[in-house]
This record gives C-alpha cells, structure tokens and sequence, in this order.
C-alpha cells in the first residue's frame, strides 16, 4: 500500500506549466506531437515524379449543334437543336437553342409547328419574316427529295418511301385533306394534286374530278390517300365506299387505283395491303 507523503518534508516542485496535454493521459504517457516542418521552397517548385499519379483536367464542353450533326449526324440532335441549327441565331438574352425549345413547346410539338400557316409562323416571337422562310424552305426541300426519288423509281417496289411521303404531307394536318398521287405507266411519280379539303372529320370528294385530273396529267395509275385528324388510321365505310367509287370511275378510262393510304398521327394504313380496295 503506498505511503502517503510526509507533510512535513519540503514540497515538491511542481511541473513547470507547458502546452494542453491530452485528455485521459498522464503527463508520461501523453504522445509527443510533432511540428510540421517548414516547406522547402525548392522542392514546392519541383516537377512531380516520373511515376506518380495524374489527374486528367475537367473537360467542359460547349460544343454547338452544328459541331455535333457534323460529327455525329442529324440523329444524335433533339428537336430542339435541329430547328436551332435552320434559325441560326436568337434573340438579344436569349441564346437560339433556348428560343428553338420555346417555339416548339408554343405549337406543342414539331407536328403543330408543321402544321402552322405562314402567316402564323411570321407571326411567332422570335420568328419573323426570315426564319419562317427557313422553316418552309426546309420543309419543302424534305417533300421535294422523297417526290424525286418516287420520280425515279417504280411506286410499288417503294411501299414504305411512299407511305413515308404521305406521311410528310398529311401527318400533321388538323382538317381532313384528300390528295392524290399520280403515276406513269412505270408506276413513277408524276405528280401530287390536292382533291379535296374539309372539316375535322369530313372531306367531300368527286371522283369525276379524280378522273378529270388524272387524265390531265396523263396518269396510267393513282394512289389515293387522306389523313385522319382523330389519329384513328382504321378505314371508315366512308373510306371504304369512296375506294369503291373512285375505283370503278377510274377503270372507265383505263386507269388503275393502285391503293388508298390513310394517315393518322405516325400511322399509316395501306387498303391495298389489307385486301379492302373493293
């Protein structure tokens, strides 16, 4: 048992007062912590070694659309860009691809914006005179090149480039529109004629007039073909009924109706493939 000090003997010296040892440990037993050394001002200059690690620097990126269709294609482009890269430039504060975004949202979709008359286009914030005429002339270019590649070619052994095409010309429209495509007598492209225009869900169509066209334009067989607002591509007894009518009219002067396409939003139904031409 250890022996109490003696009160009477001289006292102890007490430790001289020093740093904040640490908490829990006697002053024995506290670890010494060392000093940070002063930096050496050579060696902070000093390349690194051969050997160790590097760090590949933050790439941030800005590259435009047009950078990206050139290197990637039209594909890898959202909507949005692609209409960027026909209007070129924006507004003052407000950069082109966020005015592309804008207009886009504004006919709720490339559809709605296809679908817009000139005068509507001209008069869109942002828009104007100029960039409608782009806008157009885009367009135009897309029907121009499927109609000169069907001029070329036979239609039948082009199903899906025709139906791409009337694709293109009725699959945004918002009234019911009847065209017609007429063909030489080897099934190449002569030429697209409007026959009838109407309501939402009605158009009304002469075959007398189908037949008086045709023969205009030397037609030795036509491709019927309307669109469907509602987006429903099933023929209706309407539909069905016309083909008949316009069939049998067209066979009086020789010329054969090859098939009657129904447009509906991104659908396309063929009557011909369906055996339903009457």
């Amino acid at each position: 048992m250890p022996t109490p000090p003696d009160s009477t003997s001289d006292p102890v010296p007490g430790p001289t007062p020093g740093p904040a040892q640490a908490p829990g440990l006697a002053p024995a037993l506290a670890p010494a912590l060392p000093s940070d050394p002063a930096p050496d001002p050579i060696a902070a200059h000093a390349p690194p070694p051969a050997d160790a690690p590097t760090c590949a620097p933050l790439e941030i990126s800005h590259e435009k659309p047009r950078e990206r269709l050139l290197r990637d294609g039209p594909t890898a482009l959202s909507d949005a860009e692609l209409l960027s890269v026909v209007l070129c430039t924006g507004l003052p504060g407000r950069p082109v691809l966020a005015l592309a975004q804008q207009i886009i949202d504004h006919y709720g979709g490339l559809r709605g914006l296809l679908a817009a008359t000139p005068d509507t286009l001209c008069a869109t914030p942002g828009l104007g005179t100029a960039k409608t005429c782009q806008v157009l002339s885009v367009l135009e270019l897309a029907h121009r090149a499927i109609h000169e590649e069907l001029a070329h070619g036979r239609v039948l052994d082009q199903p899906d480039r025709v139906k791409q095409y009337c694709l293109s010309l009725l699959g945004h429209r918002k009234v019911e529109h009847c065209l017609a495509l007429y063909l030489d007598s080897g099934l190449r492209l002569i030429a697209t004629g409007e026959v009838a225009r109407g309501t939402l869900n009605k158009a009304a169509v002469y075959p007398r007039e189908i037949v008086r066209d045709a023969l205009r334009h030397h037609a030795a067989a036509l491709i019927l073909t309307h669109n469907h607002p509602s987006g429903r591509a099933e023929p209706s007894e309407a539909d069905l009924r016309l083909t008949r009518h316009v069939r049998r009219a067209l066979a009086l002067v020789e010329i054969h109706l090859l098939d009657h396409l129904i447009v509906a939003g991104a659908a396309v139904t063929s009557l011909a493939e369906h055996g339903k031409l009457g």
